[in-house]
């Protein structure tokens, strides 16, 4: 397999011959507001910069081209954008967690929508959808449902996507189910200015790779979108004081990695 970090969760995976998008976000740098305040949510970091802080690291014409699948975690703007809406033919394969998401995908014009079980096949590659917490506490409530998915083939290593979710029992579960070989986290600790983790900051990490010792763990969400707040190096020199520098993958956008 190989997977390339576009920009925030946004992922090309090429697995078992197939080439998937996943969380595609794809709008200029700046194209929307902060999160925070004008979304119903509570004031955040960076307040004052638009979404998203960085471009794109390659074309879009280049992330979409030739693609089998669209793989969409939940509906959250840094995951499924109208730049996204625009740019994906109507026609193709889209992947979604539940009939929720599922109705506002195919009111944008979508035709070829398939809500993930526990066990969905797409030309011979088994899909798993897991469960995720998009925070703790009352956050999840506001933040709304998630999922990730465990990819399966036999040519292939178990890859484990888990999505906007913090470290919790369901992923442990994940883990200790599936063995994956090669686990994304979403990193960042994308946090507001009150109510804790959005999503996985360095401890939660930690101890995905205390579930699972022998992985590779790639980080991705981080430096993108203006609630983040654990940094690439800050991840980094973590993981070099904890002596895992060597599971833990912190890519660059546009970086890819080969498994």
């Amino acid at each position: 397999m190989d997977i390339q970090l576009i920009r925030n969760a946004t992922l090309v995976v090429q697995y078992a011959g197939k080439k998937f998008l996943i969380d595609p976000m794809l709008a200029e740098k700046g194209a929307y507001p902060p999160f925070g305040p004008q979304g119903g949510f509570p004031p955040a970091p960076r307040q004052d910069q638009n979404n998203p802080l960085v471009g794109l690291p390659t074309s879009i014409d280049n992330i979409v081209s030739n693609l089998d699948a669209v793989i969409v975690t939940h509906l959250h703007l840094d995951h499924w954008d109208d730049a996204a809406i625009e740019a994906l033919p109507k026609d193709i394969q889209l992947f979604v967690q539940n009939d929720e998401d599922a109705s506002v995908i195919q009111n944008a014009g979508f035709t070829n929508i398939e809500i993930l079980q526990e066990n969905t096949v797409f030309e011979g590659i088994q899909f798993i959808k897991t469960k995720g917490e998009h925070g703790r506490g009352p956050l999840v409530e506001l933040a709304g449902q998630v999922c990730g998915v465990v990819f399966k083939h036999p040519d292939e290593k178990t890859l484990y996507l888990a999505g906007d979710t913090v470290w919790y029992a369901a992923v442990q579960e994940v883990i200790e189910s599936h063995k994956p070989e090669v686990i994304v986290v979403n990193g960042g600790d994308n946090q507001f200015l009150e109510g804790g983790s959005l999503v996985m900051g360095k401890e939660d990490i930690y101890e995905v790779y205390k579930a699972s010792p022998n992985a590779k763990i790639i980080s991705t969400h981080m430096e993108a979108v203006n609630h983040w707040t654990l940094s690439r190096e800050e991840l980094r020199n973590f993981t070099n004081e904890k002596g895992i520098s060597s599971n833990v993958l912190v890519p660059d956008d546009g970086e890819s990695y080969t498994f």
